[in-house]
């Protein structure tokens, strides 16, 4: 069943707080629009995720209580299966298996995923699937050909309900190492160059007699 991301997150609890705070008919609207359908990844959606190297995962315990983890590794550890199915693969950890032992009584999930140096964020709601064993041989293969130092435990594949792109407010923009090399590299290269003209100047300037 196709889902819109409103339909899963706006309770009558929400409902009537938008309604007392004055976005109701905003959100309404998004509810009511023709083809308002979130559930399958559009090609700006798809190329965003490929890009992501760590995002938010929260699922739900026995006990009812929330849990976040934090989900990192190299750009493409988090892939794209279909329009409506993402899948990841779950490194090796502190071995407190929480958010594997939440799937097993609640298979919904909730990803938040950040681009800081663009100010976006997608919001994907999700059923998860874990695998492991001999299904997860292929993932295996693919990040030790990565070079990437970290042992593939299980895949989690997550089936989308529905997705939201989020405000961009109050992102505060940060970069990582490598956009920041990235962004000085042509700085780097143009200092590499005056200095190569400094010298071949000093070597001009120099007297006869002082030249080897």
């Amino acid at each position: 069943m196709a889902h819109n991301f409103g339909s899963l997150v706006f309770t009558p609890v929400v409902k009537a707080l938008q309604e007392k705070y004055g976005s109701r008919r905003q959100y309404a609207r998004m509810e009511s629009s023709s083809g308002a359908s979130t559930d399958r990844l559009g090609p700006q959606d798809i190329a965003f995720i490929a890009e992501r190297d760590s995002f938010y995962m929260a699922t739900i315990g026995a006990s009812g209580w929330p849990y976040v983890q934090h989900r990192g590794g190299p750009k493409g550890f988090l892939k794209v299966v279909d329009e409506r199915t993402i899948a990841f693969a779950d490194f090796r950890g502190n071995k407190q298996f929480i958010s594997t032992g939440n799937l097993a009584t609640d298979n919904r999930v909730a990803l938040i995923m950040v681009d800081y140096p663009a100010q976006a964020r997608l919001k994907i709601l999700g059923r998860a699937e874990i695998r492991e064993g001999e299904p997860v041989g292929d993932w295996i293969d693919l990040h030790e050909k990565s070079g990437y130092k970290a042992v593939v435990e299980r895949v989690y594949t997550i089936r989308i309900e529905a997705y939201d792109w989020n405000c961009p407010q109050h992102i505060t923009p940060r970069f990582t190492a490598e956009q920041i090399q990235e962004a000085l590299a042509p700085l780097q290269r143009r200092l590499q160059e005056l200095e190569l003209e400094n010298q071949k100047l000093r070597e001009t300037a120099r007297p006869d007699h002082e030249k080897g």
